[in-house]
């Protein structure tokens, strides 16, 4: 990684240098409409080779999964394989246009037929919608779809939606976007979803329950059936948050465990490039009853011929055209490398990894919830005196290492959460533990170096609140 400093292309700008000198017009000049002309525009002045340089320089700063090991949670940033690229680009799929009508476009809906099949069979669902763009958009889309079916059944009244502390932090907001109250359901002292609480909560106002397994601590909600049940008999439902299907591939369909709708996210667990936000797809998958109401269109089977089409009772479009289609194709040619078998390891690959550096760093971090996890875990930071979880965080830069996610989950003080995923090997894992405990003992002996990281970066800790409340967003001179 370039670590010098690299200035502004304002910076670099010098009176007179050109980038590149346009042809003598050939058509008549006009004038702009009054207000819309400027007296002077301050755009810095370069030549090409300056901008071709600042701008290599500055790539050659970025930290990406293809050069160094991601432990984000919650965030699943794995290596993707590269022939899903080359298949994504391919022409024939690169060149689809939704516009160019069933006939065009045969070999591409039936991809997605196909796609739809397979995620259903994964998913242990009825039916498939692949329209969302991306994991909360997936989980808006069910939200609507519980909200249609409570209505279709005349059940206005049930207008609360309970939510476990230890969801994802999305979950609140697509419910109140869908016109429900959420609830808040707390954790028992094992990290799942307190049981008699939950119990009480259950009435008839109860349009159900939003539930994310394995949850943000990184543990299997292991009485999901008898939860569901619970909802069901008191007349909810039950959304599933699948976002962290990277554990339970071809182990758990959570279809079959009383799971009404779920959304998982094509780019985390089936292989689309993660990092920049974007683009992902939040694929939702239902059982029958909820199939009708699955956004639209999906792809559908007519003798030999493939074709879009509505279900019945749709809550409609949620993306324009058919989603983010090279994902699909990304999805498509993963699901086809791995195989069933290929998908189990990878469940149990992530499993084992999160396990290994769990028991390596256990002793140097505390764990709020002492017991095997499944493709997560989430430590404590509070490691010595005067040291917080921010100090370990950057301190990890400049080792080398992308920090972890943290202070997420709420439900955990000082919170590190540690994704390895399934791609990295032992040799990886064992320099990012190391690395970790290094700094555990830094922070006993040494706790300046923790206050002071990054120290090996062109840029040094951040003001993060100033830089939030008060952010400059334009160069100022």
């Amino acid at each position: 990684m370039n670590l010098a400093p690299e200035p502004l292309v304002f910076e670099l700008s010098s009176p007179g240098l050109v980038g590149c000198a346009l042809p003598t017009s050939d058509v008549p000049a006009a004038e702009l409409p009054a207000g819309l002309a400027r007296e002077s525009l301050a755009l810095p002045e370069l030549d090409e080779l300056t901008v071709v340089r600042h701008f290599t320089r500055l790539s050659q700063k970025n930290y990406s999964i293809d050069t160094n090991f991601y432990p984000l949670g919650s965030c699943t940033m794995k290596y993707n394989p590269k022939a899903n690229e080359a298949a994504a680009s391919a022409s024939g799929w690169r060149g689809a246009h939704p516009l160019a009508g069933d006939a065009l476009t045969q070999g591409s809906l039936e991809l997605i037929c196909r796609l739809q099949a397979s995620l259903a069979e994964i998913g242990g669902f009825a039916a498939v919608s692949l329209q969302p763009a991306a994991g909360a958009h997936g989980e808006f889309s069910g939200v609507l779809m519980i909200r249609d079916y409570l209505r279709a059944k005349g059940q206005t009244q049930r207008t609360t939606m309970l939510i476990p502390d230890s969801a994802h932090g999305t979950n609140p907001a697509s419910c109140t976007m869908a016109g429900f109250v959420a609830k808040t359901i707390p954790s028992g002292k094992d990290g799942n979803i307190d049981l008699k609480a939950l119990e009480a909560a259950l009435d008839d106002t109860v349009a159900g329950i939003m539930i994310t397994n394995p949850n943000t601590v990184g543990l299997f909600e292991r009485h999901i059936t008898k939860i569901a049940r619970m909802v069901h008999e008191a007349g909810g439902l039950v959304y599933g948050d699948g976002a962290n299907m990277n554990a339970l591939t071809g182990v758990f369909k959570p279809g079959k465990s009383g799971i009404d709708v779920m959304h998982f996210n094509l780019h985390k667990t089936f292989s689309t490039p993660h990092g920049g936000g974007g683009p992902g797809a939040g694929m939702v998958g239902a059982v029958k009853e909820l199939a009708p109401y699955l956004p639209g269109p999906i792809a559908v089977r007519k003798g030999s011929k493939y074709a879009l089409a509505m279900p019945e009772k749709s809550i409609g479009k949620v993306k324009a055209f058919y989603g983010n289609f090279g994902v699909l194709v990304r999805a498509y040619a993963y699901l086809r490398m791995e195989g069933a078998d290929g998908l189990r390891r990878v469940a149990e690959n992530s499993v084992l990894n999160a396990n290994y550096l769990r028991a390596r760093l256990e002793k140097a971090y505390p764990l709020k919830y002492k017991k095997g996890c499944m493709h997560e875990f989430v430590a404590m930071g509070d490691i010595a005196p005067g040291i917080h979880t921010l100090d370990i965080a950057k301190r990890l830069i400049d080792y080398g290492f992308h920090p972890p996610t943290i202070y997420f989950p709420l439900i955990v003080p000082e919170a590190l959460m540690i994704e390895p995923t399934e791609t990295e090997g032992k040799r990886q894992l064992d320099a990012f533990a190391d690395a970790l405990l290094a700094i555990a003992e830094e922070a006993k002996s040494k706790p300046e170096l923790l206050h002071a990281a990054p120290s090996t970066t062109p840029v040094g800790r951040l003001d993060e609140v100033a830089a939030a409340r008060c952010p400059v967003l334009c160069y100022r001179g």
